[in-house]
C-alpha cells in the first residue's frame, strides 16, 4: 500500500553547506572591514564600491544560512505554511540597503569626476585589491568544493546545494570586480595622474552591483506575488496530469513559490465516472513528486461534468 507520509522536511538541511557558508561569511566580513579601511586610507571610491559588493555577497550568504535554518522550524497555527517567506523579506531588505549604499558611492563618484580635486594612495589600493582577489579565490574554492556532486543525486541533492551554488555565483561576480579594482590600482600606482580611473571604476562597479542584486529582487517579487517560477512550465505540468489514465480535465491548477526554492502545487483533477479515484490520486501524486519534487502538493479528485468546459471558474489561465 502506498504510504501517505510526507517526505521529511528537514532532509534538505545540509550541515556541510551551513559550515561552508558560515566560513565564507566570516571571510567576507573580515575582508569587507579591511576594504572599508583600505578605501578610507587610499581615498578610493572603487575599493569602497567593491566593499559594497562584498556587502551584497554577505547578504546572500546570510539569506542562504537563514533558509537552511528556517527549514527546520515547524509551522504554527498562525503561520500554517511555516516561516519560508521570511527568507524573501530578508532578501528584499538587504537589496534595498545595498542600493542605498551604492547610490551614495555613485553620487560621490559624480562629484569627483566634476571637481577632479582628489588624491589616491596607489600602494594601499594595490595591496587592498590584491587581498580582495585572494579572499575571493579562497571563498570561491570553499563553496565550489562543496557544490561538486558525488553520485547520481536527484532533485533532493540539487535542493541541498542550491543555496551554496547561488553564493558561489555572487563570489564569482565579486572576483571579477576585485580584479578590475586591482588593474585600476596598478594603473594609478604607476600613473598617479590617471586617478580619474577610480570614479570611472565606481560607475562600472555600481552597475555590476545593480545587475547582480536585480536578480535577487526579481525572484523575491515573484515569490511575494505567488508567481510560477520561471524554470517550471505551467502547460507541461498540466499535460503531466492529463496523461494519467482516467483524467479528463485539469482545472484550478495553481503553482506558486513558498520561498525561492520551495514550490507548492494545488489542482482539481476531473475524472471519468468509472475511474478508480484512489488509483488516480496515488499515481498523480507520485508522478509530480518524482518529476518536479514539489514541496507541497494538494490534489482534489472530482467527477467530470460537461458544463466544466464552459465554466469561467474552471477555465485555465491564458
Amino acid at each position: 500500500m502506498h504510504s501517505h507520509c510526507h517526505k521529511p522536511r528537514t532532509e534538505g538541511i545540509d550541515k556541510i553547506a551551513r559550515k561552508k557558508l558560515m566560513l565564507a561569511s566570516m571571510l567576507c566580513v573580515i575582508f569587507m572591514i579591511a576594504e572599508i579601511i583600505g578605501g578610507i586610507y587610499s581615498n578610493s571610491l572603487a575599493i569602497a564600491t567593491d566593499a559594497a559588493h562584498l556587502m551584497a555577497d554577505l547578504a546572500s550568504f546570510m539569506i542562504s544560512l537563514f533558509a537552511l535554518w528556517i527549514a527546520a522550524r515547524p509551522s504554527t497555527k498562525r503561520l500554517s505554511f511555516g516561516w519560508y517567506r521570511a527568507e524573501v523579506i530578508g532578501a528584499l531588505l538587504s537589496v534595498l540597503m545595498i542600493w542605498v549604499v551604492t547610490a551614495i558611492l555613485f553620487y560621490l563618484a559624480v562629484l569627483r569626476t566634476i571637481n577632479k580635486d582628489f588624491e589616491l594612495d596607489g600602494e594601499v589600493m594595490l595591496i587592498t585589491s590584491g587581498l580582495g582577489i585572494l579572499v575571493n579565490i579562497i571563498m570561491g574554492a570553499t563553496l565550489h568544493h562543496h557544490g561538486h556532486s558525488h553520485g547520481g543525486g536527484g532533485g533532493h541533492h540539487e535542493e541541498q546545494n542550491i543555496n551554496v551554488r547561488a553564493a558561489f555565483v555572487h563570489v564569482l561576480s565579486d572576483f571579477v570586480q576585485s580584479l578590475g579594482v586591482f588593474i585600476a590600482a596598478l594603473v594609478i600606482y604607476f600613473k598617479p595622474e590617471w586617478n580619474i580611473i577610480d570614479p570611472i571604476c565606481t560607475f562600472l562597479f555600481s552597475v555590476l552591483v545593480l545587475v547582480t542584486t536585480l536578480a535577487i529582487m526579481r525572484d523575491a517579487i515573484v515569490v511575494l506575488m505567488e508567481g510560477t517560477p520561471k524554470y517550471l512550465d505551467y502547460t507541461e505540468v498540466m499535460q503531466t496530469f492529463l496523461q494519467i489514465e482516467g483524467v479528463v480535465r485539469v482545472h484550478n491548477l495553481r503553482i506558486w513559490a513558498l520561498s525561492i526554492n520551495k514550490i507548492a502545487l494545488a489542482a482539481h483533477l476531473a475524472v471519468e465516472p468509472t475511474t478508480n479515484t484512489e488509483q488516480v490520486l496515488r499515481e498523480a501524486t507520485q508522478t509530480v513528486h518524482a518529476k518536479y519534487n514539489f514541496f507541497e502538493t494538494t490534489l482534489q479528485i472530482e467527477e467530470f461534468q460537461p458544463d466544466m468546459e464552459d465554466c469561467n471558474q474552471c477555465s485555465n489561465p491564458v
